[in-house]
């Protein structure tokens, strides 16, 4: 069975559009060449840097909880390898908009030319920075939905304030992963889901 069949059995992958995108967007696209033969192993691989692409079963459970659809603009903050940003891009189409940011400058190049396979940035679907993402991308906001791919001290109110209302934000925090769903200006419901681990989210 593939990967993204014991994904779907297991019931990390339900919806249509983003088995889909795991579909299209290959993992081994995205990984270091000496790790080509792990690509469809359930485990993050490292990307050199001190940083990895993460597990399948991971980025499945997130974007499930993100809820990304067509039109959507998006934030992706630590793209590393670039997968979920391809990912993302994939669902959001011609008519969304993914921003990617990458605070280390050779990742950024790296997930760069991997999102380049699939022409992304070439169609201008994803456009990308090599900056600070704790501070999001003011001059881009406000977004549908903001994924974070790195685990944070605390949320940073910057990104908080760079969702649209009803957007969605998500984040690793100390833990686990925490789902923002803004409200308003100032209010948000957080729901706390434990038990995954990340590397930290370097500013």
């Amino acid at each position: 069975m593939s990967l993204i069949d014991q994904l779907i059995d297991d019931g990390y992958l339900k919806s249509s559009v983003i088995i889909e995108a795991f579909r299209e967007v290959k993992r081994e696209d995205f990984v270091l060449d000496e790790f080509k033969d792990e690509a469809e192993g359930n485990y993050p691989l490292p990307i050199g840097y001190e940083q990895t692409i993460s597990q399948p079963l991971t980025v499945a459970f997130m974007l499930e909880l993100l809820q990304p659809k067509k039109g959507d603009k998006i934030l992706d903050v630590g793209t590393g390898s670039g997968w979920t940003t391809a990912l993302l891009a994939s669902i959001v189409g011609e008519e969304g908009k993914v921003y990617g940011i990458e605070y280390i400058p050779e990742l950024k190049e790296f997930g760069e030319n991997n999102i380049k396979k699939y022409n992304h940035i070439e169609k201008n679907i994803v456009q990308m920075f090599c900056k600070d993402g704790t501070k999001g991308l003011k001059e881009k906001a406000p977004f549908d939905k903001i994924l974070v791919s790195a685990m944070a001290d605390k949320v940073p109110q910057a990104l908080k304030d760079q969702l649209k209302i009803k957007g969605r934000l998500l984040i690793p925090v100390e833990d686990g992963v925490s789902l923002f769903i803004k409200k308003s200006d100032n209010t948000f419901d957080e729901t706390r889901y434990p038990g995954f681990t990340f590397v930290p989210l370097v500013n």
